[in-house]
């Protein structure tokens, strides 16, 4: 059974705390320790870069993450709102760019499916349905109501309804809003997920509050990773999750966590 690491929110090229090289000891804590390298899942549920503008941010992203798709780790990721822009001001411009350097494809269409192991994981994009001309000012999410039907159709596809454990994951927080840094349609979006009682676990980030939030939507497992390299300097860890293993509350959760900075 593969083990999922949760990373989010590394804001890569930040200016006031040098996050490029506590985002490097993360990697070379996981390329040392977290062996054999085909027994992990990496999930990075966004804001991978500090500014989607600083061309040398995605580029140092995209270096380590390679490092460790080459060592065996699988690695998944899906965008936040300043992998789109800066944070408050995100552009269809920089949206290609991020497709295009992770994906391959800057016209790649959400929601992501890889059937990993005996696990389905589902990647969603809460960041392009909010680049037009109003939404894109500020820091909320929206998944958006075609990605939601996407979601919808695949939850229903036997690949998915085969698999042992079914994953869901993106960026903004559903369960915690801040004003403008809300994901404005998390209730249609749970709705989606509560349709067919098979989510077995959810993954984001964006409030940098590293919390498990277990048993809303109906849902076992719902984890926010906080910030991975601590941008607020707030208590954050890094979480390694064993789906085969049922959650037995804070307590248990917590166990799991891990502090690569020690």
């Amino acid at each position: 059974m593969k083990k999922i690491i949760h990373l989010s929110d590394l804001h890569i090229g930040y200016s006031r705390k040098n996050l490029t090289s506590r985002f490097q000891a993360i990697v070379k804590n996981i390329l040392m320790h977290k062996q054999p390298a085909q027994d992990f899942v990496i999930l990075i549920t966004g804001d991978l870069v500090e500014r989607a503008t600083n061309k040398a941010s995605h580029e140092i992203a995209k270096e380590h993450i390679e490092k460790l798709k080459s060592s065996g780790f699988q690695v998944l990721i899906v965008p936040g709102n300043h992998d789109y822009g800066n944070g408050v001001i995100g552009s269809v411009r920089y949206m290609k760019k991020f497709k295009r350097m992770f994906y391959g494809d800057e016209d790649f269409q959400f929601p992501k499916l890889d059937v990993i192991d005996t696990i389905a994981f589902i990647g969603l994009d809460s960041m392009e349905e909010e680049l037009n001309t109003f939404d894109k000012l500020g820091a909320n999410g929206e998944i958006g109501p075609a990605q939601r039907e996407r979601l919808d159709f695949l939850l229903t596809q036997e690949d998915v309804k085969r698999a042992d454990f079914r994953v869901v994951y993106w960026h903004h927080h559903p369960f915690d809003p801040w004003f403008f840094h809300e994901l404005k349609d998390a209730d249609a979006l749970g709705e989606v997920l509560q349709k067919h009682g098979n989510v077995d676990a959810i993954f984001f980030g964006h409030n940098h509050n590293f919390q498990n939030w277990n048993g809303k939507w109906g849902i076992q497992r719902c984890y926010d990773a906080g910030s991975s390299t601590r941008k607020e300097d707030l208590e954050s860890f890094i979480r390694v999750i064993d789906l085969s293993r049922l959650p037995r509350g804070d307590e248990a959760d917590l166990a799991l966590t891990e502090d690569v900075f020690k």
